[in-house]
């Protein structure tokens, strides 16, 4: 890789891809409750970049450039519409726009620091490269085949087809491309949650939210996950047999590090949160405390929990895990000011994590075959374009947030808090919870850490999309039979034939998107 890619040409044009990138999450994110993946569109535009014939745009004939472009529009992108507007907006809905500036710069400490973990523990024993990762793969093949051309542009060629195709007719080729690529266990599950969720009412005659079935779940998944990720970094000496012929460049120090100053940052966020937005002078120090350290350690699970999902399946249920984290904190009796400044703080991190993991996984495939050393710069390289990207995002929600909000637009689901927090917490919540809390625990200690059984099934049935389960399961069905017929051979072709779906379906989104926008 170039070490002068970073010049001032390259910057420029980094910022101004962000730009767009973030501009388009924002009003996707307020207009349609949406967050498009822009990486697919960030690589095209690299390529069409590439092939003007101007000298100063010949760098970006480069894959590892093509590869920086897409990580700062895709940073860009989530980072203003998940991590900063839809924590901002909360106040607003609330009528505490008193608020929103301390949200601000709480939900920006907490989206760099968001990033920063997935940095130092990325290709660990936790959060490996050779994971999923299914947007990462597209977007990687998506480079590929435009660079390489042959036989794999065209099985992409054919999927993005497909992927369009089947958009049009509504059906999710997302989630039909992921169940070739992710592990077949915890997509099974997830499959199986998306259908008892859409199909509940007939089955059950009730819906599972009715009786916080899936939040439930999803903590018990959730709790088991953590002790499992905490067994995992204790014997990490003790390779797993199916990970023996990966060697990881993250050592469990990184991982301590990352983690350890993650969380002390978190903390230091939070009581920065709690001095601007006024709460100490409304709680005593004990529940001030309680605050603080639930808060961190909310953002901190938050992110970890939609990281698994997302490198699992390409999918992460960081609204409902956010909702989850609101319900316990309202059982904790925290009051509405509280409440508002918690949910905020953790709705900053967890998109930004799993989407810089789907890039970085894409930076590992242009990437393969060089030294470790070069491995470590090239994903330094991402990192620094993620950070411009995330610089960008909050600059732009600064300028353009009061315009969103003058015209009361605002992510739909700070709504859904706000009439949360409003309503509060009535009857046997805290039971129910607890009761469901039991199987999801039982699942996922079933699965155990690699298959993340609980935490999928728990993901699957906080989704209302019962044909994204038709998509999931048909598609491993498929995946199954042919890799019986044809061996593991076939494995080559049907990545890139999947990773072509997610993008035709990327695309397609994006479009469609853009379109009934204006």
């Amino acid at each position: 890789m170039n070490q002068k890619t970073f010049d001032l040409p390259f910057i420029v044009f980094s910022i101004v891809i962000a730009v767009f990138g973030a501009i388009v999450g924002m009003q996707l994110i307020t207009t349609l409750g949406i967050t498009p993946n822009t990486s697919i569109i960030g690589a095209l535009i690299a390529m069409l970049v590439a092939r003007i014939p101007m000298q100063m745009f010949y760098k970006y004939k480069l894959l590892d450039n093509q590869n920086l472009v897409q990580t700062t529009i895709s940073a860009a992108t989530f980072g203003a519409a998940n991590s900063l507007l839809i924590p901002i907006g909360l106040p607003y809905v609330l009528g505490m726009p008193d608020l929103i500036i301390p949200m601000l710069i709480g939900a920006g400490i907490a989206l760099f620091v968001d990033g920063f973990i997935l940095y130092k523990v990325f290709d660990s024993n936790l959060f490996g490269s050779n994971e999923a990762w299914p947007p990462g793969i597209a977007t990687a093949e998506a480079l590929k085949a435009g660079d390489e051309g042959g036989q794999k542009a065209k099985f992409l060629g054919l999927g993005i087809l497909g992927g369009l195709v089947g958009s049009y007719f509504t059906i999710p080729m997302s989630a039909f491309g992921v169940a070739f690529i992710g592990n077949i266990w915890a997509l099974s599950m997830f499959g199986i949650g998306l259908l008892l969720t859409g199909y509940s009412g007939a089955l059950f005659g009730v819906g599972l939210n009715a009786y916080y079935i899936p939040h439930g779940m999803m903590i018990g998944g959730g709790i088991v996950a953590l002790f499992q990720f905490i067994s995992v970094f204790v014997s990490s000496k003790k390779k797993v047999a199916q990970d023996t012929d990966h060697e990881y460049t993250r050592t469990q120090v990184d991982v301590k590090r990352g983690f350890g100053i993650g969380f002390l940052l978190y903390i230091a966020g939070a009581t920065l949160l709690a001095i601007m937005g006024g709460i100490i002078s409304e709680m005593p120090v004990w529940q001030i405390a309680l605050f603080v350290l639930y808060a961190a350690a909310a953002a901190l699970i938050h992110e970890v929990i939609v990281g698994i999902a997302a490198m699992h399946s390409g999918w992460f249920p960081a609204f409902a895990v956010t909702l989850i984290c609101l319900i316990i904190g309202m059982l904790m009796g925290f009051p509405p000011v509280a409440l508002a400044l918690l949910t905020g703080f953790t709705a900053a991190t967890g998109p930004a994590f799993a989407d810089l993991g789907y890039d970085l996984k894409t930076g590992v495939l242009i990437r393969k075959g060089v030294t470790t050393a070069e491995e470590l710069f090239g994903r330094r390289q991402q990192f620094k374009s993620a950070m411009i990207g995330f610089g960008v995002a909050i600059v732009m929600v600064v300028i353009f947030a009061d315009s969103f909000f003058s015209q009361d637009l605002v992510p739909p689901v700070d709504r859904v808090y706000a009439a949360t927090i409003e309503k509060g917490v009535t009857g046997n919540v805290g039971m129910l919870l607890f009761l469901w809390a039991i199987p999801g625990a039982i699942i996922q200690l079933i699965g155990g850490p690699k298959r993340q059984m609980g935490i999928m099934l728990a993901t699957g049935l906080l989704i209302m999309n019962p044909i994204a389960g038709w998509a999931v399961i048909i598609g491993i069905s498929i995946r199954v039979i042919i890799l019986k017929v044809r061996g593991p051979e076939a494995e080559n072709a049907m990545f890139t034939t999947a990773a072509g779906f997610i993008a035709g379906d990327a695309l397609y989104s994006f479009f469609t998107s853009i379109w009934k926008v204006r």
